[in-house]
Protein backbone atom coordinates (compact mmCIF):
# COMPACT_ATOMS: atom_id res chain seq x y z
CA UNK A 1 0.00 0.00 0.00
CA UNK A 2 1.16 3.63 -0.40
CA UNK A 3 1.71 5.73 2.61
CA UNK A 4 0.68 9.12 3.14
CA UNK A 5 4.30 11.33 3.27
CA UNK A 6 5.32 12.25 6.43
CA UNK A 7 6.44 16.15 6.60
CA UNK A 8 9.49 16.04 9.06
CA UNK A 9 10.45 19.88 8.11
CA UNK A 10 13.89 19.15 7.83
CA UNK A 11 15.71 19.24 4.64
CA UNK A 12 17.35 16.52 3.29
CA UNK A 13 15.74 13.77 5.68
CA UNK A 14 14.02 10.67 3.72
CA UNK A 15 10.37 10.50 4.44
CA UNK A 16 8.79 7.53 4.31
CA UNK A 17 6.82 7.37 1.29
CA UNK A 18 6.39 3.97 -0.20
CA UNK A 19 6.89 0.36 0.51
CA UNK A 20 8.98 -1.60 -1.18
CA UNK A 21 9.06 -4.93 0.02
CA UNK A 22 7.50 -7.99 -1.59
CA UNK A 23 4.33 -8.45 0.57
CA UNK A 24 0.56 -8.34 -1.63
CA UNK A 25 -0.10 -5.11 0.07
CA UNK A 26 2.09 -2.74 -2.49
CA UNK A 27 1.84 -5.64 -5.70
CA UNK A 28 -1.22 -3.97 -7.15
CA UNK A 29 1.12 -0.42 -7.13
CA UNK A 30 3.67 -2.66 -8.57
CA UNK A 31 1.94 -3.32 -11.53
CA UNK A 32 0.67 -0.28 -11.64
CA UNK A 33 3.89 1.71 -11.70
CA UNK A 34 5.31 -1.26 -14.33
CA UNK A 35 2.32 -0.26 -16.46
CA UNK A 36 2.62 3.49 -16.57
CA UNK A 37 6.46 3.27 -16.96
CA UNK A 38 6.26 0.41 -19.70
CA UNK A 39 3.81 3.06 -22.10
CA UNK A 40 6.18 5.74 -21.37
CA UNK A 41 9.57 3.79 -22.34
CA UNK A 42 7.41 2.52 -24.80
CA UNK A 43 6.81 6.08 -27.37
CA UNK A 44 10.35 7.93 -26.88
CA UNK A 45 12.65 5.16 -28.59
CA UNK A 46 9.45 4.61 -31.13
CA UNK A 47 9.41 8.25 -31.74
CA UNK A 48 13.29 7.94 -32.52
CA UNK A 49 13.74 5.01 -34.71
CA UNK A 50 10.62 5.85 -36.62
CA UNK A 51 12.37 9.83 -37.23
CA UNK A 52 15.39 7.72 -38.05
CA UNK A 53 13.69 6.13 -40.65
CA UNK A 54 11.82 8.88 -42.06
CA UNK A 55 14.66 10.95 -42.38
CA UNK A 56 15.55 11.07 -45.99
CA UNK A 57 11.87 11.39 -46.77
CA UNK A 58 12.15 14.79 -44.50
CA UNK A 59 14.90 15.67 -46.07
CA UNK A 60 13.70 15.75 -49.38
CA UNK A 61 10.17 17.75 -48.49
CA UNK A 62 12.66 20.40 -46.85
CA UNK A 63 15.55 20.09 -49.14
CA UNK A 64 17.77 19.68 -46.32
CA UNK A 65 21.46 18.58 -46.24
CA UNK A 66 23.25 15.58 -44.25
CA UNK A 67 24.14 18.04 -41.87
CA UNK A 68 21.26 19.68 -41.05
CA UNK A 69 19.51 16.25 -41.25
CA UNK A 70 21.26 14.89 -38.65
CA UNK A 71 20.16 18.07 -36.62
CA UNK A 72 16.75 16.68 -36.67
CA UNK A 73 17.99 13.44 -34.52
CA UNK A 74 20.21 15.56 -32.77
CA UNK A 75 18.22 18.47 -31.47
CA UNK A 76 16.18 15.89 -29.60
CA UNK A 77 18.88 14.85 -27.80
CA UNK A 78 20.77 17.38 -27.41
CA UNK A 79 17.64 18.88 -25.21
CA UNK A 80 17.30 15.94 -23.36
CA UNK A 81 20.69 15.66 -22.37
CA UNK A 82 20.70 19.11 -21.16
CA UNK A 83 17.60 18.38 -19.11
CA UNK A 84 17.80 15.17 -17.91
CA UNK A 85 20.17 15.46 -14.73
CA UNK A 86 18.34 18.71 -13.56
CA UNK A 87 14.65 17.43 -13.69
CA UNK A 88 16.07 14.11 -11.97
CA UNK A 89 17.05 16.58 -8.80
CA UNK A 90 14.26 18.46 -8.96
CA UNK A 91 12.13 14.90 -9.05
CA UNK A 92 13.32 14.06 -6.17
CA UNK A 93 12.90 17.42 -4.21
CA UNK A 94 9.19 18.26 -5.75
CA UNK A 95 8.25 14.40 -6.33
CA UNK A 96 9.36 12.07 -8.99
CA UNK A 97 5.58 11.62 -10.11
CA UNK A 98 4.59 14.90 -10.46
CA UNK A 99 7.51 15.64 -13.20
CA UNK A 100 6.79 12.68 -14.59
CA UNK A 101 3.24 13.45 -15.11
CA UNK A 102 4.33 16.66 -16.65
CA UNK A 103 6.97 14.88 -19.24
CA UNK A 104 4.10 12.83 -21.04
CA UNK A 105 1.78 15.74 -21.16
CA UNK A 106 4.46 17.88 -22.84
CA UNK A 107 5.75 14.65 -25.26
CA UNK A 108 2.70 13.85 -25.98
CA UNK A 109 1.78 17.78 -27.22
CA UNK A 110 5.01 18.26 -28.55
CA UNK A 111 4.24 15.23 -30.96
CA UNK A 112 0.62 16.94 -32.03
CA UNK A 113 2.88 20.09 -33.04
CA UNK A 114 4.97 18.03 -34.88
CA UNK A 115 1.94 16.66 -37.53
CA UNK A 116 1.69 20.14 -38.53
CA UNK A 117 5.33 21.98 -39.20
CA UNK A 118 5.46 24.20 -41.80
CA UNK A 119 9.71 24.38 -42.05
CA UNK A 120 12.99 23.34 -41.00
CA UNK A 121 13.24 25.70 -38.50
CA UNK A 122 10.30 25.12 -36.39
CA UNK A 123 10.68 21.15 -36.82
CA UNK A 124 13.90 21.65 -34.71
CA UNK A 125 12.38 23.86 -32.81
CA UNK A 126 9.96 21.80 -31.43
CA UNK A 127 12.27 18.45 -31.33
CA UNK A 128 13.86 20.57 -28.89
CA UNK A 129 10.46 21.17 -26.44
CA UNK A 130 9.94 16.88 -27.32
CA UNK A 131 13.67 16.33 -26.15
CA UNK A 132 12.69 18.48 -22.88
CA UNK A 133 9.99 16.14 -22.03
CA UNK A 134 11.25 13.31 -22.89
CA UNK A 135 14.27 14.43 -19.95
CA UNK A 136 11.31 14.33 -17.25
CA UNK A 137 10.24 11.25 -18.38
CA UNK A 138 13.28 9.19 -18.39
CA UNK A 139 14.60 11.47 -15.58
CA UNK A 140 11.74 9.78 -13.24
CA UNK A 141 10.33 6.39 -14.85
CA UNK A 142 13.52 4.61 -14.10
CA UNK A 143 13.76 5.62 -10.30
CA UNK A 144 10.27 5.49 -9.41
CA UNK A 145 10.62 1.62 -11.04
CA UNK A 146 13.68 1.46 -8.47
CA UNK A 147 11.75 3.04 -5.60
CA UNK A 148 8.55 0.64 -5.66
CA UNK A 149 10.70 -2.61 -6.32
CA UNK A 150 13.03 -4.38 -3.62
CA UNK A 151 16.81 -5.88 -4.98
CA UNK A 152 15.38 -8.95 -5.40
CA UNK A 153 12.97 -7.95 -7.80
CA UNK A 154 14.45 -5.40 -9.30
CA UNK A 155 16.62 -6.59 -12.21
CA UNK A 156 13.21 -8.49 -13.77
CA UNK A 157 11.16 -5.20 -13.27
CA UNK A 158 14.51 -2.90 -15.22
CA UNK A 159 14.39 -5.89 -17.62
CA UNK A 160 10.27 -5.68 -18.72
CA UNK A 161 10.90 -1.90 -18.77
CA UNK A 162 13.73 -2.21 -20.67
CA UNK A 163 11.92 -4.63 -23.14
CA UNK A 164 9.23 -2.01 -23.56
CA UNK A 165 11.88 0.69 -24.78
CA UNK A 166 13.47 -1.93 -27.49
CA UNK A 167 9.79 -3.02 -28.19
CA UNK A 168 9.47 0.89 -29.21
CA UNK A 169 12.56 0.56 -31.12
CA UNK A 170 11.57 -2.46 -32.85
CA UNK A 171 7.92 -1.13 -34.05
CA UNK A 172 9.91 2.31 -34.67
CA UNK A 173 11.62 1.25 -38.16
CA UNK A 174 8.68 -1.18 -39.48
CA UNK A 175 5.60 0.74 -38.33
CA UNK A 176 7.60 3.92 -39.44
CA UNK A 177 8.28 3.09 -42.37
CA UNK A 178 5.10 1.64 -43.41
CA UNK A 179 3.33 5.16 -42.04
CA UNK A 180 6.34 7.38 -43.95
CA UNK A 181 5.47 5.23 -47.16
CA UNK A 182 1.65 5.32 -47.12
CA UNK A 183 0.25 8.27 -44.33
CA UNK A 184 3.68 10.36 -44.56
CA UNK A 185 5.85 11.38 -42.40
CA UNK A 186 3.75 13.23 -39.76
CA UNK A 187 2.06 10.18 -38.87
CA UNK A 188 4.70 8.74 -37.17
CA UNK A 189 4.12 11.24 -34.96
CA UNK A 190 0.70 11.21 -34.06
CA UNK A 191 0.66 7.87 -32.60
CA UNK A 192 3.05 9.44 -29.79
CA UNK A 193 -0.49 10.43 -28.69
CA UNK A 194 -3.08 8.69 -27.72
CA UNK A 195 -0.28 6.55 -25.96
CA UNK A 196 0.57 9.65 -23.68
CA UNK A 197 -2.88 10.36 -23.06
CA UNK A 198 -3.67 6.46 -21.92
CA UNK A 199 -0.35 6.75 -19.38
CA UNK A 200 -1.92 10.50 -18.25
CA UNK A 201 -4.77 8.80 -17.33
CA UNK A 202 -3.44 6.13 -15.63
CA UNK A 203 -1.12 8.23 -13.40
CA UNK A 204 -4.36 10.45 -12.16
CA UNK A 205 -6.38 7.52 -11.92
CA UNK A 206 -4.32 4.87 -10.10
CA UNK A 207 -1.24 6.65 -9.04
CA UNK A 208 -1.14 7.38 -5.59
CA UNK A 209 1.46 8.41 -3.27
CA UNK A 210 4.37 10.27 -4.53
CA UNK A 211 8.20 9.93 -4.40
CA UNK A 212 10.17 13.05 -2.75
CA UNK A 213 13.63 11.91 -0.78
CA UNK A 214 14.61 15.13 -0.93
CA UNK A 215 12.09 17.48 -0.58
CA UNK A 216 12.83 20.39 1.09
CA UNK A 217 16.25 21.09 -0.03
CA UNK A 218 17.31 23.79 -2.72
CA UNK A 219 17.43 23.34 -6.39
CA UNK A 220 20.93 23.90 -7.84
CA UNK A 221 19.66 26.31 -10.71
CA UNK A 222 23.62 27.87 -11.34
CA UNK A 223 25.06 24.18 -11.57
CA UNK A 224 22.35 23.64 -13.86
CA UNK A 225 22.98 25.87 -16.33
CA UNK A 226 26.56 25.82 -16.26
CA UNK A 227 25.80 21.64 -17.31
CA UNK A 228 23.58 22.46 -19.84
CA UNK A 229 25.96 25.29 -21.51
CA UNK A 230 28.66 22.73 -21.19
CA UNK A 231 27.01 20.66 -22.99
CA UNK A 232 25.50 22.49 -25.65
CA UNK A 233 28.92 23.66 -26.27
CA UNK A 234 30.19 20.48 -26.95
CA UNK A 235 27.80 19.22 -29.16
CA UNK A 236 27.89 22.41 -31.30
CA UNK A 237 31.52 21.78 -31.59
CA UNK A 238 31.31 18.68 -33.38
CA UNK A 239 28.55 20.00 -35.59
CA UNK A 240 30.66 22.60 -37.08
CA UNK A 241 34.23 20.50 -36.87
CA UNK A 242 36.61 20.59 -38.84
CA UNK A 243 36.45 24.18 -38.50
CA UNK A 244 38.52 26.03 -35.98
CA UNK A 245 34.83 27.29 -34.76
CA UNK A 246 34.32 23.91 -33.70
CA UNK A 247 37.19 22.66 -31.90
CA UNK A 248 37.23 26.01 -29.82
CA UNK A 249 33.51 24.94 -29.10
CA UNK A 250 34.56 21.60 -27.72
CA UNK A 251 37.32 23.34 -25.61
CA UNK A 252 35.05 25.71 -23.90
CA UNK A 253 32.18 22.61 -23.44
CA UNK A 254 35.16 20.47 -21.91
CA UNK A 255 36.01 23.64 -18.88
CA UNK A 256 32.37 24.14 -18.68
CA UNK A 257 32.38 20.04 -17.60
CA UNK A 258 35.62 20.90 -15.22
CA UNK A 259 33.96 23.99 -14.02
CA UNK A 260 30.98 21.88 -12.95
CA UNK A 261 32.32 19.69 -11.41
CA UNK A 262 34.52 22.17 -9.37
CA UNK A 263 31.09 24.26 -8.37
CA UNK A 264 29.08 21.46 -7.73
CA UNK A 265 31.78 20.21 -4.70
CA UNK A 266 31.77 23.82 -3.43
CA UNK A 267 27.88 24.02 -2.37
CA UNK A 268 25.50 21.71 0.14
CA UNK A 269 22.47 20.84 -2.17
CA UNK A 270 24.27 20.10 -5.96
CA UNK A 271 22.28 19.34 -8.94
CA UNK A 272 24.66 16.02 -9.05
CA UNK A 273 26.46 15.51 -6.01
CA UNK A 274 30.38 14.47 -7.30
CA UNK A 275 30.72 12.00 -4.94
CA UNK A 276 28.61 9.38 -6.52
CA UNK A 277 31.26 9.66 -9.26
CA UNK A 278 34.30 9.94 -7.17
CA UNK A 279 33.60 7.87 -3.97
CA UNK A 280 31.06 5.02 -5.33
CA UNK A 281 33.38 2.98 -8.13
CA UNK A 282 30.35 1.04 -9.00
CA UNK A 283 28.10 3.82 -9.82
CA UNK A 284 30.90 5.83 -11.64
CA UNK A 285 32.18 2.94 -13.80
CA UNK A 286 28.77 1.51 -14.77
CA UNK A 287 28.02 5.12 -15.88
CA UNK A 288 31.10 5.42 -18.42
CA UNK A 289 30.29 1.96 -19.43
CA UNK A 290 26.95 2.78 -20.94
CA UNK A 291 28.45 6.15 -22.24
CA UNK A 292 30.84 4.02 -24.38
CA UNK A 293 28.16 1.68 -25.43
CA UNK A 294 25.87 4.37 -26.58
CA UNK A 295 28.24 5.93 -28.39
CA UNK A 296 29.57 3.34 -30.17
CA UNK A 297 25.75 1.93 -31.26
CA UNK A 298 22.98 4.85 -31.59
CA UNK A 299 23.97 6.06 -35.02
CA UNK A 300 24.13 2.46 -36.14
CA UNK A 301 20.35 2.81 -37.26
CA UNK A 302 20.96 5.93 -38.36
CA UNK A 303 23.72 5.24 -40.66
CA UNK A 304 22.08 1.80 -41.57
CA UNK A 305 18.67 3.42 -42.71
CA UNK A 306 20.39 5.91 -45.08
CA UNK A 307 22.97 3.48 -46.39
CA UNK A 308 19.85 1.18 -47.31
CA UNK A 309 17.65 3.58 -48.45
CA UNK A 310 20.19 5.87 -50.40
CA UNK A 311 22.73 3.34 -51.66
CA UNK A 312 21.02 -0.26 -51.95
CA UNK A 313 17.65 1.64 -53.38
CA UNK A 314 15.11 0.35 -50.22
CA UNK A 315 11.82 2.32 -49.77
CA UNK A 316 11.26 3.56 -46.42
CA UNK A 317 8.86 0.43 -45.48
CA UNK A 318 11.15 -2.41 -46.81
CA UNK A 319 14.48 -0.67 -45.23
CA UNK A 320 12.10 -0.44 -41.76
CA UNK A 321 11.75 -4.32 -42.27
CA UNK A 322 15.25 -4.89 -42.20
CA UNK A 323 16.29 -2.39 -39.52
CA UNK A 324 13.62 -3.93 -37.02
CA UNK A 325 15.76 -7.42 -36.82
CA UNK A 326 18.04 -5.62 -33.90
CA UNK A 327 15.80 -4.41 -31.94
CA UNK A 328 13.24 -7.45 -31.67
CA UNK A 329 16.46 -9.39 -30.62
CA UNK A 330 16.70 -6.75 -28.09
CA UNK A 331 13.54 -7.05 -26.71
CA UNK A 332 14.04 -10.86 -25.83
CA UNK A 333 17.06 -10.70 -24.24
CA UNK A 334 16.55 -8.27 -22.00
CA UNK A 335 14.25 -9.74 -19.82
CA UNK A 336 16.26 -12.37 -19.50
CA UNK A 337 19.80 -10.35 -18.92
CA UNK A 338 17.95 -8.18 -16.16
CA UNK A 339 16.96 -11.83 -14.27
CA UNK A 340 20.22 -13.30 -14.66
CA UNK A 341 21.52 -10.12 -13.27
CA UNK A 342 19.30 -10.38 -9.78
CA UNK A 343 21.48 -13.92 -9.74
CA UNK A 344 25.05 -13.65 -10.81
CA UNK A 345 26.99 -10.49 -11.53
CA UNK A 346 25.67 -8.13 -13.54
CA UNK A 347 29.10 -6.74 -14.83
CA UNK A 348 29.61 -10.76 -16.17
CA UNK A 349 26.50 -10.22 -18.05
CA UNK A 350 27.10 -6.88 -19.15
CA UNK A 351 30.55 -7.28 -20.41
CA UNK A 352 29.44 -10.31 -22.55
CA UNK A 353 27.01 -7.89 -23.73
CA UNK A 354 29.47 -5.50 -25.12
CA UNK A 355 31.90 -7.67 -26.44
CA UNK A 356 28.94 -8.62 -28.94
CA UNK A 357 28.38 -5.65 -29.72
CA UNK A 358 32.06 -5.25 -30.70
CA UNK A 359 32.22 -8.17 -32.61
CA UNK A 360 28.73 -6.95 -34.53
CA UNK A 361 30.29 -3.97 -35.10
CA UNK A 362 33.71 -4.87 -36.46
CA UNK A 363 31.22 -7.32 -39.24
CA UNK A 364 30.19 -3.44 -40.55
CA UNK A 365 33.83 -2.17 -41.14
CA UNK A 366 33.10 -4.20 -44.40
CA UNK A 367 29.85 -3.22 -45.38
CA UNK A 368 29.86 -2.16 -49.17
CA UNK A 369 27.11 -1.55 -51.53
CA UNK A 370 27.17 -5.07 -53.30
CA UNK A 371 27.14 -6.53 -49.21
CA UNK A 372 24.39 -8.95 -49.24
CA UNK A 373 21.07 -8.71 -47.31
CA UNK A 374 21.45 -11.81 -45.35
CA UNK A 375 24.81 -10.98 -44.37
CA UNK A 376 23.49 -7.48 -42.51
CA UNK A 377 20.60 -8.96 -41.10
CA UNK A 378 22.86 -11.54 -39.70
CA UNK A 379 24.83 -8.77 -38.31
CA UNK A 380 21.96 -6.79 -36.66
CA UNK A 381 20.60 -10.14 -34.96
CA UNK A 382 24.35 -10.42 -32.89
CA UNK A 383 24.05 -6.26 -32.51
CA UNK A 384 20.14 -6.98 -30.70
CA UNK A 385 22.03 -9.72 -28.77
CA UNK A 386 24.72 -7.78 -27.54
CA UNK A 387 22.80 -4.63 -26.86
CA UNK A 388 20.06 -6.81 -24.86
CA UNK A 389 22.89 -8.26 -22.65
CA UNK A 390 24.29 -4.82 -21.55
CA UNK A 391 21.02 -2.60 -20.81
CA UNK A 392 19.34 -4.54 -18.28
CA UNK A 393 21.76 -5.49 -15.84
CA UNK A 394 23.94 -1.84 -16.36
CA UNK A 395 20.90 -0.08 -15.29
CA UNK A 396 20.42 -2.31 -11.92
CA UNK A 397 24.08 -2.42 -11.16
CA UNK A 398 23.50 2.06 -11.04
CA UNK A 399 20.52 2.16 -9.34
CA UNK A 400 21.66 -0.18 -7.33
CA UNK A 401 24.69 1.32 -5.61
CA UNK A 402 22.78 4.56 -4.65
CA UNK A 403 20.74 5.24 -1.32
CA UNK A 404 17.09 5.72 -2.30
CA UNK A 405 17.50 9.49 -1.62
CA UNK A 406 19.17 9.66 -5.43
CA UNK A 407 17.14 7.62 -7.59
CA UNK A 408 16.18 10.37 -9.14
CA UNK A 409 19.85 11.66 -9.70
CA UNK A 410 20.68 8.60 -10.42
CA UNK A 411 18.29 7.78 -12.99
CA UNK A 412 18.74 10.93 -14.79
CA UNK A 413 22.56 10.25 -14.35
CA UNK A 414 22.18 7.29 -16.45
CA UNK A 415 19.62 8.68 -19.09
CA UNK A 416 22.80 11.54 -19.58
CA UNK A 417 24.90 8.84 -20.05
CA UNK A 418 22.97 7.20 -22.45
CA UNK A 419 21.87 10.83 -24.38
CA UNK A 420 25.85 11.67 -24.48
CA UNK A 421 26.49 8.98 -25.44
CA UNK A 422 23.66 9.11 -28.42
CA UNK A 423 24.45 12.58 -29.29
CA UNK A 424 28.96 11.53 -29.13
CA UNK A 425 28.00 8.93 -31.68
CA UNK A 426 25.67 11.51 -33.83
CA UNK A 427 28.26 13.87 -33.32
CA UNK A 428 30.99 11.11 -35.00
CA UNK A 429 28.51 10.53 -37.74
CA UNK A 430 28.02 14.29 -38.28
CA UNK A 431 31.71 15.07 -38.05
CA UNK A 432 32.70 12.33 -40.25
CA UNK A 433 30.12 13.63 -42.77
CA UNK A 434 31.62 17.19 -42.75
CA UNK A 435 34.95 16.23 -43.65
CA UNK A 436 34.40 12.95 -46.06
CA UNK A 437 31.01 14.27 -47.74
CA UNK A 438 30.56 17.75 -46.86
CA UNK A 439 27.35 20.33 -46.87
CA UNK A 440 25.37 18.55 -49.66
CA UNK A 441 22.72 16.11 -50.45
CA UNK A 442 23.28 12.60 -50.69
CA UNK A 443 22.65 12.39 -54.02
CA UNK A 444 24.07 9.18 -56.07
CA UNK A 445 26.81 10.96 -56.97
CA UNK A 446 28.05 11.30 -52.93
CA UNK A 447 27.63 7.50 -52.83
CA UNK A 448 31.51 6.57 -53.22
CA UNK A 449 31.80 9.09 -50.11
CA UNK A 450 28.85 8.34 -48.11
CA UNK A 451 30.34 4.73 -47.75
CA UNK A 452 33.78 5.36 -46.78
CA UNK A 453 31.89 7.67 -44.22
CA UNK A 454 30.33 4.57 -42.61
CA UNK A 455 33.93 2.42 -42.53
CA UNK A 456 35.52 5.12 -40.87
CA UNK A 457 32.50 5.79 -38.14
CA UNK A 458 32.60 1.75 -37.57
CA UNK A 459 36.35 1.58 -37.20
CA UNK A 460 35.66 4.35 -34.56
CA UNK A 461 32.64 2.51 -32.69
CA UNK A 462 34.49 -0.72 -32.92
CA UNK A 463 37.40 0.83 -30.71
CA UNK A 464 34.98 2.25 -28.78
CA UNK A 465 33.36 -1.06 -27.69
CA UNK A 466 36.49 -3.18 -26.76
CA UNK A 467 37.45 0.06 -24.60
CA UNK A 468 33.95 -0.22 -23.12
CA UNK A 469 33.95 -4.12 -22.25
CA UNK A 470 37.42 -3.04 -20.10
CA UNK A 471 35.46 -0.18 -18.45
CA UNK A 472 32.77 -2.66 -17.66
CA UNK A 473 34.56 -5.49 -16.27
CA UNK A 474 37.06 -3.34 -13.88
CA UNK A 475 33.85 -1.87 -11.87
CA UNK A 476 33.99 -4.43 -9.35
CA UNK A 477 31.70 -6.98 -7.69
CA UNK A 478 27.92 -5.98 -7.76
CA UNK A 479 26.30 -8.67 -6.39
CA UNK A 480 26.13 -7.15 -2.82
CA UNK A 481 24.99 -4.34 -4.11
CA UNK A 482 22.05 -5.54 -6.52
CA UNK A 483 21.39 -7.59 -3.13
CA UNK A 484 21.19 -5.02 -0.40
CA UNK A 485 21.63 -1.80 -2.33
CA UNK A 486 24.31 -0.70 -0.52
CA UNK A 487 27.04 0.89 -2.51
CA UNK A 488 29.87 -1.79 -2.05
CA UNK A 489 32.73 0.60 -0.86
CA UNK A 490 32.61 0.01 3.15
CA UNK A 491 28.69 -1.21 2.64
CA UNK A 492 27.81 2.89 3.08
CA UNK A 493 25.15 4.48 1.73
CA UNK A 494 26.48 7.65 -0.60
CA UNK A 495 25.34 10.68 0.83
Amino acid sequence: MVKEMKKSGVPGEVPEIFRTDASPDNTAEKRIVLTIAILAGFITPFDGSAVNIALPTIGAEFHMNAIALSWVATAYLLSSAVFLVPFGKIADIYGRKKVFLYGISIFSLASLAMTMVPSTEILIGIRIVQGLGSAMIFGTGVAIVTSVFPPGERGKALGIYITAVYLGLSLGPFLGGLMTQYLGWRSIFFVNVPIGIMAVILILWKLKGEWAECRGEKFDLTGSVIYGAAVVAVMYGFSTLPDFKGAAFIAAGILGVIGFALYEMRIPSPVLDIRLLTKNRIFALSNLAALINYSATFAVTFLLSLDLQYTKGFTPEHAGFILIAQPVVQAMVSPIAGRLSDRIEPRIVASAGMALTAVGLFFLIFLTETTPLWHLVLILLLLGAGFGLFSSPNTNAIMSSVDKRFYGVASGMNGTMRLLGQMLSMGIAMMIFAVVIGPVEITPEYHSQFVSSLHYAFILFTIFCIIGVFASLVRGKTSSVVRTGIPEAGKKTVR
